[in-house]
């Protein structure tokens, strides 16, 4: 049985926190406005749902030739995790917001925002870290596989979506309290990795 609570906040932290989705996603609403820049957000969902399925895939598929990967599965995700808090605590929105809104393409469409998932480090690598250490060890059926991906994308999906509608507030909130959420993210993300090395 997987910790849900490791699980639930790696998800919420992972996909919340600034990225190519969710930066991309604010600057598309404050472009074109929140209706017209939906198919963009609607793209990233069908994107990061066949992240999600390929990733499952490529786990089950792990884990059935080598059954005793699990825990260096594990220990390669929080590990990662680490590094991910690490980053977090030291990161700097501003610049993160920069370099990320300078690289965009002007486009707000259902296949720049399916495309991108594809060449989203951030994205490819959440979906091993996620499926491979809180997920494959325990489920394997394809059906209950096929929930997670759903799930996952959905969480996603939200969080474009909040990113779009509140881009602006959320850019206030993070720049206003930048150094406390950092170490907030952080403190929670120690927590999940450290809770995957009890496990191994």
């Amino acid at each position: 049985m997987p910790n849900f609570t490791a699980f639930l906040s790696y998800v919420v932290i992972t996909t919340f926190t600034p990225g190519p989705n969710n930066i991309m996603s604010m600057s598309n609403a404050s472009r074109y406005g929140f209706k017209k820049s939906i198919f963009f957000n609607i793209g990233i969902f069908f994107g990061f749902f066949t992240i999600i399925a390929l990733c499952s895939t490529f786990s089950v598929t792990l884990f059935r030739l080598l059954p005793s990967i699990k825990p260096i599965m594990a220990f390669i995700g929080a590990v990662y995790i680490l590094w991910l808090a690490w980053k977090t605590y030291k990161s700097d929105h501003h610049s993160e917001g920069n370099s990320d809104s300078n690289d965009k393409k002007k486009t707000n469409t259902f296949q720049a925002g399916f495309l991108l998932q594809f060449v989203n480090p951030k994205v490819i690598l959440y979906g091993i870290t996620t499926v491979s250490t809180f997920i494959v060890p325990y489920y394997r059926s394809v059906v209950v596989l096929a929930i997670f991906s759903a799930i996952l994308a959905s969480v996603g999906f939200i969080a474009t979506c909040c990113w779009s509608l509140f881009g602006s507030v959320f850019q206030k909130l993070l720049v206003q309290n930048q150094k406390i959420i950092n170490i907030v993210m952080a403190l929670l993300l120690l927590y999940c990795a450290i809770s995957l090395f009890l496990e191994t």
